[in-house]
């Protein structure tokens, strides 16, 4: 555990200090704190409003505690001045975790799997952003018409996403690789992999840097699932490899077939079995769907592959045994991340506490071509927010992943945005439907 003498001394080199956690919806939420304080925050929590922030309470049940995590604690460096950063997790009293804390529900699932099955994980995120312009006009939003690791001066990016990976830098956490992706104006950085809830941790740190720093160029940094039409989305890859406690690799056997042992055999079956369920969390808006179409690197059937990506569980080339993991390509950036690695981690337990084998890997591009196409077809992701929500609603495993509250909560969220959505009279439907 971080010292406090030493997060006392390093509060002292800077410029703001603030308290950081994610709502439901994912959205980053901080509050900025006196650091002097530091030691009666991290002794006693700090209070704040639950039911202002969605999914946490209600107005006759509202108050919370935010008590931050002193090992979560960084110092940003950016060119205007420094921030000291602290995760936080919520509280309902002191000594009281709130159980729908989803940095609370990512801790219990590492803690089942450790206690039932002897394992832990290391998760590494793809993390994939827009660069645009700020402007209001959709057309004149790209920064640039750069394509799949172009270089600069066509790629428009790379100035900012090295000013990203130094700041990273400088507060310890190593890159793996950075450049331009598919798309005009998207960036990719990936991190080196950590234990799930400091990965979590991690992508919330990745987010708020990325957009500060993309504020200092004049650009604007987003992690809309899929802001144009015509174009690949923004995904967030999970890739996640299991271990025994003295750090065995136990995806890997040597002598299985592709050599994936039966442990990693029944954790794919589980994701593959539960992905219908489980899609309001891996995709959480009614936009993520809009990006679940053939031909743009998204997947669209339940589904498992070698190095296949156009299947939804992609097994990566590893030629160290020690690497082997899978990587599951249906979550995006706009979902809560600790919710996110949390059921990726639940489905897999529950594929090997039921034995659920994930039968024979899709050859080919996967794009459901040869299938019928129906409104309602359980071999496909969901199409929508709204066969997310009704597949989510029918789903006993989800509800006793989540707890009950946060499962009811987050549903409640989530059906008042579909609604939302569904209500809304768009400028298309003017356009298409006024003159009738």
């Amino acid at each position: 555990m971080a010292d406090l003498e030493e997060i006392q001394k390093e509060l002292e080199t800077v410029d703001t200090t603030k308290i950081f956690f994610v709502d439901f919806n994912g959205r980053i939420m901080n509050l900025p704190v006196n650091p002097d304080n530091i030691e009666s925050i991290l002794e006693n929590g700090i209070g704040f409003d639950g039911s202002s922030i969605a999914g946490y309470g209600t107005v006759d049940s509202s108050d919370r505690l935010l008590f931050p995590d002193p090992d979560s604690f960084k110092v940003l460096k950016f060119s205007d001045e420094n921030v000291g950063f602290i995760i936080a997790s919520v509280y309902n009293e002191k000594d009281k975790p709130s159980q729908t804390d989803p940095r609370a529900i990512l801790k219990r699932t590492l803690a089942d799997a450790e206690r039932e099955f002897g394992l832990q994980f290391l998760v590494g995120p793809e993390h994939e952003f827009f660069l645009l312009n700020n402007g209001k006009k959709k057309k004149n939003l790209h920064t640039d018409q750069g394509l799949y690791f172009q270089s600069s001066p066509h790629d428009k990016g790379e100035a900012v996403r090295n000013r990203i990976v130094k700041i990273l830098k400088d507060c310890g956490i190593a890159f793996e690789k950075a450049h331009h992706e598919v798309t005009p104006s998207q960036h990719e950085i990936n991190l080196e992999p950590a234990d799930p809830l400091n990965s979590a941790d991690r992508t919330v740190l990745f987010n708020y840097v990325t957009q500060e720093t993309a504020a200092d160029f004049g650009y604007r940094a987003t992690f809309m699932p899929k802001p144009f039409d015509g174009y690949n989305r923004n995904a967030l890859h999970l890739h996640l490899s299991g271990q025994d406690l003295d750090g065995n690799n136990v995806f890997y056997d040597k002598d299985a077939d592709f050599n994936l042992g039966t442990i990693a055999r029944q954790f794919i079956g589980g994701i593959v079995k539960y992905a219908r369920e489980t899609s309001i969390i891996m995709a959480s808006t009614y936009n993520s769907y809009k990006a679940y179409v053939s031909e743009r690197e998204a997947p669209i059937i339940c589904n498992w592959g070698l190095k296949n990506r156009s299947t939804m569980v992609r097994i990566p080339y590893c030629p160290d045994p020690q690497s082997t993991r899978l990587e599951l390509r249906s979550p995006d950036p706009a979902g809560n991340v600790y919710l996110q690695i949390a059921i990726l981690i639940a489905m897999g337990i529950e594929g090997i506490r039921n034995k659920i084998d994930c039968g024979e890997h899709a050859v080919g591009n996967i794009c459901g071509d040869g299938l019928s196409a129906k409104v309602w077809d359980k071999r496909f992701l969901p199409k929508s927010m709204f066969e997310a929500l009704v597949e989510a609603e029918r789903s006993s495993f989800l509800q006793q992943a989540l707890g009950d509250e946060t499962y009811h909560n987050f549903m409640s969220l989530k059906i008042r945005e579909w609604e939302e959505h569904r209500t809304h009279v768009t400028n298309r439907e003017i356009s298409m439907y006024l003159d009738r």
